[in-house]
């Protein structure tokens, strides 16, 4: 028996006074921080939550966020976090699927989803019977007249709370995939799926109470939830920013003597391509106190990758791993030589390897799906047994991602199952055409999709955002791409951008120049 909230607690016996968050100029203590988060479990309690329950949150990147995320699990329940951006008939849609019983949003900007028209569709959602706001100034007033935030009734409740055990198998987060295919599922994460991928990868990453860590990837996403619960499991600071920005980060970086930070591709190269000509940001301060930093979300091109090292003289560890695996599954290890362009090995306690589509092994070198298994993986999609049972064929949980495998063990990322290209009866991967093409003089950022073809089935597309100052010539870049590749892989369609359509952690989003291609086709 016993519950992640833990992290938590063990840090305060340790450290009460030690800086647990810092956001702008608020800096919250650990002993402060969980005197909070006891109240809030004391409100759940109040408003009749018991352990096993499910609670639904939105939230930016504010300190409200892992205060309620540790009430929630200090009252026994199961946090549902969802994502900042999704509007009322989507929430709707969350709130019913995942049955919760309480739903908590920040309702403090106009583009966040808790408005008058929200509310009244929210009340129809059967079974959430309901809702808690948090408004954007503390204790300020919120749009609902009469209506108590939870800054009110937090007031009303004591400071302590006798944290409600759990078994390791119950669950404590249910977190939604991005649904691209179908509807979104809620992937079921134990306490015990939690608990041991904090502690692996505080151990990986070598966390420590010294280390202060930015998080600016959005705390709904796995991969930002798990950088705060190590930071929280090694009682370290956590410095959070609701939104990428590269000036404010590298401003944070030297202002909050940030020693780590997790990213994905694109903060990366923004980070790469940021214009210090001012001076305001003291490179050389950066480069002395960031002591790693790592990668996931979607895979780093290697020129990424070795620019900012060039840069910013730090080390970037690339990862692997989805909402379904708490997410970590591989890294790269700290404690030997790593391999620029591969996601690593598995981390403790988790295995993986490449199969075909019998669940026949394949050896080193040979392109196949990647399957997994160990203390990582989800129990299940919730309410969703025959998508369950797919996702675990064999016994092994099914990616969706191509990979190989290499002969010292290390893992590297082909393209993901429904974005690999068939042209012409070849399989084609964009990640392959995208690393090359990054590494042409007139390019700074790429993304390669397939497009229809009456010919080919499908033709190969990029998008290309040129390095500033360049204004590439599509033919000459088509050429060059010919030179580069196999016939049937070369982009025989190119489109120079200005930028490419980002998610809320900045992953390039394919399904959205996609459709923009669809248009263009369509309107010519």
């Amino acid at each position: 028996m016993y519950n992640l909230a833990s992290i938590l607690e063990e840090s305060v016996k340790q450290h009460p006074t030690k800086e647990a968050i810092v956001f702008g100029d608020m800096r919250l203590d650990y002993a402060t921080v969980n005197i909070m988060a006891n109240q809030v479990a004391n409100v759940l309690q109040s408003k009749g939550i018991q352990p096993g329950d499910h609670v639904a949150l939105t939230c930016p990147n504010l300190p409200y966020f892992p205060i309620i995320w540790m009430g929630i699990l200090k009252a026994g329940a199961v946090m549902v976090p969802l994502s900042i951006l999704l509007r009322p008939r989507e929430i709707a849609y969350h709130l019913k699927d995942s049955d919760s019983k309480i739903y908590i949003c920040f309702e403090g900007v106009p583009d966040m989803p808790m408005g008058p028209s929200g509310w009244e569709g929210y009340q129809q959602v059967e079974g959430c019977t309901e809702f808690i706001t948090l408004p954007a100034t503390p204790f300020g007033p919120t749009f609902i007249e009469g209506h108590p935030t939870l800054l009110d009734l937090m007031q009303e409740q004591p400071p302590s709370f006798d944290t409600i055990m759990r078994k390791p198998e119950d669950t404590c987060l249910i977190i939604y995939t991005s649904g691209t295919t179908g509807q979104p599922k809620g992937a079921e994460l134990t306490h015990s799926n939690m608990v041991m991928n904090c502690t692996v990868a505080a151990r990986l990453f070598t966390a420590n109470p010294d280390d202060r860590t930015l998080i600016v990837l959005p705390l709904f996403h796995s991969f930002a939830m798990s950088i705060l619960n190590i930071t929280l499991l090694s009682h370290s600071t956590v410095v959070l920013l609701p939104r990428f920005d590269a000036g404010a980060v590298l401003d944070l970086f030297q202002k909050e003597k940030i020693t780590t930070f997790a990213g994905v591709p694109t903060m990366y190269w923004e980070m790469i391509n940021y214009d210090n000509s001012d001076g305001n940001i003291d490179m050389e301060l950066i480069a002395n106190t960031l002591r790693i930093c790592s990668s996931g979300g979607a895979a780093l091109p290697v020129e990424v990758l070795k620019n900012f090292e060039e840069k910013y003289n730090v080390c970037i560890l690339e990862g692997y791993g989805l909402s379904e695996t708490s997410p970590i599954a591989t890294f790269n290890p700290m404690e030997s030589e790593r391999k620029v362009g591969s996601i690593g090995i598995p981390i403790w306690g988790v295995e993986m390897k490449i199969v075909d589509e019998d669940m026949n092994e394949l050896p080193a070198g040979e392109e196949g799906e990647i399957v997994i298994r160990g203390h990582n993986v989800m129990k299940g999609y919730y309410k969703r047994p025959e998508a369950s049972e797919e996702c675990f064929r064999g016994g092994w949980f099914h990616s969706g991602d191509v990979g190989k495998i290499d002969e010292d063990g290390f893992f590297f990322i082909v393209d993901r199952v429904k974005d690999m290209i068939i042209r012409g009866g070849f399989n084609v991967y964009p990640r392959e055409i995208e690393e090359v093409m990054m590494t042409h003089s007139d390019v700074s950022l790429v993304a390669v999709i397939g497009i229809p073809s009456d010919q080919h089935g499908e033709e190969i597309k990029a998008f290309i955002v040129p390095k500033e100052g360049s204004i590439p010539d599509t033919e000459e870049v088509k050429a060059w791409g010919k030179e580069q590749f196999a016939a049937y892989k070369y982009p025989r369609i190119i489109e120079v951008v200005s930028e490419l359509p980002l998610g809320p952690t900045g992953k390039i989003l394919k399904k959205e120049l996609r459709a923009m291609d669809k248009a263009a086709r369509e309107n010519s």
